[in-house]
C-alpha cells in the first residue's frame, strides 16, 4: 500500500484533491485534523494544540493505513502531514517540539504532493495569510528537498492538479500513466 500526503501552503486544494483522488482510485483519505480541532476548539492556538493536533493527524493515519491495508487498497492519501504543522509551529512560536521533528524524520510517504499557490485565495475563518502564500510554499519547498523526499509539485486549475497527481500516483503503482487520464473533468 502507497501512502500519499498532500501539503502545502493555505488555500490550495490540499482538502479538494485529497477526496478526489481518494475517489479516482476507490480509496480512503485521511483528513486535516487541524481544521476538526480548531473548529470545536476556536482558531486561536498554541503550541499545546499543535502538539494535539499533531497526535491526532497521526492517529487518523495510522487508523486509515490499518484499514487500507484490511480492505486491500492500493493507496492511501493524507490531506496534510506533519511539515504543515512544523512550519505552522516555527513560524507562530519560533519553533517546533522536538518528538514532531523526530516523527517528521521517521515519517514514511511514497510521495508527497506539494500542492502550488496558483490558485485564487479562498477566504476561511481557519485561514490567516493570504498574502504570504509563496513565502510559505519556498519554506515547504526548501524543507520536502533538504528531507530528500520524492516529491511533485501540482500546479494549475483543479482539474490540471487532479491530472498530475494521478499521473505521478500512476507511476508509483507501476500503471500506464496515460490509461489513468480517460474521463477526468475538463
Amino acid at each position: 500500500m502507497l501512502r500519499v500526503a498532500l501539503t502545502g501552503p493555505e488555500s490550495t486544494g490540499k482538502t479538494t484533491l485529497s477526496r478526489l483522488l481518494a475517489e479516482h482510485y476507490r480509496t480512503s483519505w485521511v483528513p486535516e485534523y487541524a481544521r476538526h480541532y480548531l473548529e470545536r476548539h476556536g482558531a486561536n492556538y498554541t503550541i499545546s494544540d499543535l502538539e494535539q493536533i499533531a497526535q491526532g493527524q497521526l492517529r487518523a493515519e495510522d487508523e486509515a493505513f490499518r484499514e487500507a491495508r484490511h480492505r486491500g487498497y492500493p493507496v492511501v492519501f493524507c490531506d496534510t502531514d506533519l511539515l504543515v504543522i512544523k512550519i505552522w509551529a516555527e513560524h507562530a512560536f519560533g519553533y517546533c517540539p522536538d518528538w514532531i521533528l523526530r516523527r517528521l524524520e521517521q515519517q514514511q510517504y511514497d510521495l508527497i504532493l506539494l500542492l502550488n499557490v496558483d490558485l485564487p485565495w479562498q477566504p476561511d475563518p481557519l485561514r490567516e495569510h493570504p498574502h504570504h502564500r509563496q513565502y510559505f510554499f519556498d519554506l515547504f519547498q526548501r524543507e520536502l528537498r533538504g528531507q530528500l523526499s520524492n516529491f511533485a509539485e501540482i500546479s494549475g486549475l483543479p482539474a490540471q492538479r487532479l491530472e498530475q497527481s494521478i499521473f505521478h500516483v500512476d507511476m508509483l503503482l507501476g500503471r500506464d500513466p496515460d490509461a489513468g487520464l480517460a474521463g477526468l473533468p475538463g
